[in-house]
């Protein structure tokens, strides 16, 4: 048997994971259709002509900072974004992330503190900063550099060890959240089914126990069916405090309703696990990818398991209406809203309402402040509707999970 070298057992570990690029980025499959990639291409389309013309009208900054003139934010003597007023309710993010690394990347230091947080959408890097539209998804304001250093650095997580991911620490996390007013967050780490390097979860479990801030997080914990022993593994992670499991159709490369996910809902049920998705298309990954997030591969789960709390990351992103109409048609389903612009947020209060909303950041790939600023915009005159979203349906999501388990 032919040897290979590390490096290009390396390379057959990307193309597996969808890190790879080449020809495999341009493939169709009988699951993404012409009418899927136009659906896709109209929404971006209809969005960028609409910018600017809602409700809220233009609403584009120089960068993170630039949210320092809103009138809920300024600039501490570091020139770090803070929160400027009274009242808001202490918020539960619920999507945030550490620093990840995976097979041959080199351990990460949870625990260090780093004079700043390099996000994947980097807008403060340069000055001025990226133009930030809050009006349409946020994924627009990638630059093609921007787009390119993303993918090295998402890369380099399994190879080399990404250098954005080594600022992603706790206490970095924990600064930006006392800064922000946000109270807790909810951490989702991502199983690729690497048959090694692939413990994110225990890793990221160990550095919250050694942190002294255990008590700002609801960690989460992610198994991929690949993985034979996934039911080993979700059950200790359980006893070890998660409330629930991330779900990555596209980064884990498997259909929401593939059966062998379907067994996984079905210990979450037994557990008293909620399960959060990345939801829908973003627009930035690989077309190969999209067909793992079409909407109608998610109708399965939330319908076969009604007990089970199942939250679409980013509102189904690009695919926000047809997340909509999942979410009407089951009240087991709530919309995690980073990403969406202030209009599209607007117009999931008026059709959803605000019962089922969750506040998330996405944070480190965002400022945590990218998406507050939104929440405290289409809120203004709406405090009940504040603290739902920030707050109140984050602690009805987990107390839900967890009586099924009890019943």
């Amino acid at each position: 048997m032919q040897r290979i070298s590390r490096r290009q057992f390396a390379k057959l570990i990307l193309a597996g994971a969808g890190l790879a690029g080449g020809a495999q980025a341009c493939s169709r499959s009988a699951e993404y259709t012409e009418a899927d990639a136009e659906q896709l291409a109209q929404q971006m389309r209809d969005e960028a002509v609409a910018s600017g013309h809602g409700p809220y009208g233009p609403l584009r900054f120089r960068g993170y900072r630039g949210l320092a003139d809103l009138p809920y934010f300024d600039l501490d003597e570091h020139g770090h974004l803070r929160l400027a007023v009274d009242g808001v309710p202490r918020a539960i993010d619920f999507h945030a992330h550490l620093g990840m690394n995976f097979l041959f990347a080199p351990d990460i230091d949870l625990l260090q503190r780093t004079p700043r947080t390099q996000y994947f959408l980097d807008c403060d890097r340069d000055v001025p900063g990226c133009v930030l539209d809050l009006d349409v998804y946020i994924n627009t304001a990638f630059t093609p550099a921007m787009h390119r250093d993303m993918l090295r650095e998402a890369r380099n997580q399994i190879l080399i060890g990404s250098g954005a991911a080594t600022t992603h620490t706790i206490p970095n996390l924990v600064a930006e959240m006392d800064a922000v007013g946000v109270g807790q967050a909810v951490l989702l780490p991502i199983a690729l089914g690497f048959p090694f390097g692939d413990d994110l979860t225990e890793r990221w479990l160990d550095g919250i126990a050694r942190s002294g801030a255990g008590d700002r997080f609801i960690p989460f914990a992610s198994v991929h069916p690949r993985h034979g022993d996934w039911r080993k593994r979700l059950r200790a992670h359980a006893r070890r405090g998660v409330r629930g499991i991330k779900v990555h159709p596209e980064m884990q490369r498997v259909f929401p309703d593939d059966p062998r996910m379907m067994e996984i809902y079905a210990e979450c049920e037994r557990l008293g696990l909620a399960v959060i998705f990345h939801g829908g298309r973003s627009g930035i990954e690989p077309e190969f990818m999209r067909q793992y997030a079409l909407m109608r591969r998610y109708v399965g789960a939330v319908a076969s398991y009604p007990r089970v709390q199942f939250v679409l990351g980013h509102a189904g992103a690009r695919d926000v209406a047809d997340a909509i109409r999942l979410a009407e048609q089951h009240p087991n389903t709530w919309l995690e809203i980073t990403g969406q612009g202030v209009t599209q947020l607007e117009r999931i209060i008026q059709q959803l309402g605000t019962d089922r909303l969750l506040f998330g950041t996405d944070w480190p790939f965002y400022h945590l402040a990218a998406t507050l600023a939104k929440v405290l915009l289409v809120t203004e005159t709406r405090p009940e509707a504040r603290h739902a979203i920030l707050r109140g349906n984050a602690e009805r999501v987990l107390a839900l999970a967890a009586a099924t388990r009890a019943g």
